[in-house]
């Protein structure tokens, strides 16, 4: 991975975390990013996270994280300054727990 990958993987990173807690509405459990894979071209980032909170807040938090990754994605090229912003693909891990 190139130095540049990285500061963008590191900005996403840093970014999609401040916009899930400030900005996405209804969460009740701890969401936490765990990693964000970017493409060579930075065109694509798979964001890996982690949901702490009972069964049921956990699912609740999924869909509305994947109802929200538009959203997400709009706040990310507002504040990142890349020619194109990154295609948002949210997965779930329980790797926390």
């Amino acid at each position: 991975m190139s130095l540049r990958n990285e500061r963008v993987r590191k900005e996403l990173m840093r970014d999609i975390s401040e916009i899930l807690h400030r900005e996405v509405r209804g969460l009740e459990g701890v969401v936490s990013i765990v990693d964000v894979e970017v493409s060579h071209d930075n065109s694509f980032a798979k964001v890996i996270y982690s949901v702490l909170g009972s069964p049921e807040q956990v699912e609740k938090d999924k869909e509305i994280i994947e109802k929200n990754t538009g959203r997400v994605r709009y706040e990310v090229g507002k504040r990142i300054r890349l020619r194109v912003t990154p295609e948002i693909k949210f997965v779930y891990s329980d790797g926390l727990e």
